[in-house]
């Protein structure tokens, strides 16, 4: 017998909001602005995002679920495919689609319509001009009119997710379309996202900030043990993957003075995040082909 209540009778409200955009068009930004912590990694390389990251809003009697998804682009190895597949799962499972759009970015019509044709009215779609501060706004009325001429939205806002710009009118438009229901997690969570995951991306955040100019993408961070103390520390060991002898020697420096900068840094982002004590210890390991392994996009939380 189902005793469950019917949605209507619910006070409170529960749903989803898939985030799709291209790579670096703000995604991960306005998730952690949105939440109020930085629950997803933050580069200036494209495609950063890996898999499907949830982040948790629980504001007045409303918990928004945000998806924030990997960059769509057109993908050609094993791992983009992954991550691309990743994107288009969250849309139909969502209630509300935010299509985030790089206002500052050239030929922004065209390059999205792969994004718009896979666009559905089945939820409620938002198109969100973003990094609207760096563009005057008779440019920003003409790109709003444009795709809005290539695809029937909802509503359209115009936002700076770096400077919490246009956020309250966007969620307050949200609010009107999720479901009435019961919230799916605590008040004051924020991600679903494992202690040990958000542990492996914060890590390999701090390795795009100091090799992003020497190393490609084909990294993995993996959280080998987590083991926590009486006193409320952890120590927590990662391996740091790569494809090639010569990569984990950027990674390691000399001395080892690059891994221990890497580990610093990564260290202190996740015992502030975690409030406890944190000791961290980084290995740099080749492991040829990583990302055509299965056993690694379980790690990752991808299909492979």
């Amino acid at each position: 017998m189902n005793n469950q209540a019917p949605p209507e009778e619910y006070e409170t409200k529960c749903g989803f909001v898939a985030i799709v955009g291209l790579p670096n068009a703000g995604k991960s930004t306005l998730t952690n602005a949105l939440v109020g912590s930085k629950i997803s990694i933050v580069s200036k390389k494209v495609q950063t995002t890996r898999t499907r990251i949830m982040g948790i809003l629980t504001q007045d009697q409303n918990q928004i679920i945000l998806v924030d998804t990997p960059g769509v682009f057109r993908p050609k190895k094993t791992l983009e495919k992954a991550m691309v597949k990743a994107a288009w799962d969250a849309l139909p499972d969502a209630d509300v689609v935010i299509h985030l759009i790089d206002a500052t970015a050239k030929n922004v019509v065209e390059n999205n319509k792969m994004i718009i044709e896979r666009l559905s009215k089945k939820a409620k779609c938002l198109l969100v001009l973003n990094k609207v501060d760096k563009v005057n706004k008779p440019e920003l009325l003409a790109l709003a009119t444009a795709l809005n001429e290539e695809f029937d939205y909802d509503a359209t806002f115009m936002i700076s997710s770096l400077k919490h710009q246009g956020l309250d009118q966007m969620l307050a438009e949200i609010g009107k379309h999720i479901p009435n229901g019961p919230w799916m997690f605590e008040e004051d969570q924020i991600t679903d996202m494992p202690m040990r995951m958000m542990a492996s991306e914060i890590t390999r955040e701090k390795v795009f900030e100091q090799l992003h100019q020497e190393l490609p993408y084909e990294i993995m961070i993996e959280t080998e043990s987590w083991e926590t103390f009486d006193n409320g520390s952890v120590k927590i060991s990662q391996i740091i993957y790569v494809q090639q002898d010569s990569q984990k020697g950027i990674v390691v420096g000399k001395g080892g003075s690059r891994i221990k900068r890497i580990g610093e840094a990564a260290r202190l982002e996740i015992q502030e995040l975690f409030d406890m004590r944190v000791h961290l210890k980084l290995h740099a390991k080749v492991q040829e082909n990583w990302a055509e392994r299965a056993e690694n996009y379980r790690l990752m939380g991808l299909d492979f």
